[in-house]
């Protein structure tokens, strides 16, 4: 485990995130089953029957010092999703936020607003990042708009970057937020949650 990341409890007032935990996979393979977004070819969200591996491969990776995974918690006290610190770069201060899905009945409201405010306030202010990166598919629109709508900037698309469980290729679009620019993406995000929070993915 690092050092440098290490396991904590972030909570708002509509998202609590979680140490991720073997114990959070009955709740999550719940979560995975409303929307079935495993069923998107251009996801890697796991389905239910996938998520008890799915939390053993997050925590091998939190062993290894490069990932966080936190289990996400609505204000209602019920489990409705993952996500987690990823790509960890202690000695460059970066790390990448990402593996972030949600139930269908939380998605578009203010839940995911929180948790990237707090994921993102936690990087820049307490940890020292210098940069967050944000990773997603190509052909993943809607993430890409959301992740444009919190602030971040697209860095470049990374060309067959993967192989997918069913063998196509993944081009990945990377964005980022660097640290000058955070107090401004801060109060961004705060105004949003001032007005409800809504519309993101």
């Amino acid at each position: 485990m690092s050092a440098w990341l290490q396991p904590l409890t972030l909570k708002g007032r509509h998202v609590s995130l979680e140490p991720l935990s073997p114990a959070h996979a009955p709740a999550l393979a719940l979560a995975a089953a409303d929307g079935e977004l495993h069923r998107l070819w251009y996801t890697s969200v796991p389905g239910p029957h996938e998520v008890e591996a799915y939390v053993q491969k997050a925590l091998a990776q939190q062993d290894a010092g490069l990932a966080l995974p936190f289990a996400v918690r609505d204000a209602q006290g019920d489990i409705v999703g993952s996500t987690r610190y990823c790509n960890a770069d202690a000695a460059n201060r970066r790390v990448e936020i990402g593996y972030t899905w949600y139930a269908r009945r939380v998605q578009r409201t203010a839940l995911n607003t929180e948790a990237k405010r707090l994921l993102l306030a936690h990087a820049f202010e307490t940890l020292g990042c210098i940069a967050v990166e944000f990773r997603t598919h190509w052909h993943n629109r809607r993430s890409r708009e959301a992740i444009a709508r919190l602030g971040a900037r697209q860095d470049g698309v990374l060309r067959n970057h993967m192989i997918m469980p069913d063998g196509t290729y993944r081009d990945t679009v990377v964005f980022s937020i660097i640290a000058s620019e955070w107090p401004t993406v801060r109060r961004g995000l705060d105004w949003r949650l001032e007005q409800g929070g809504r519309g993101d993915a």
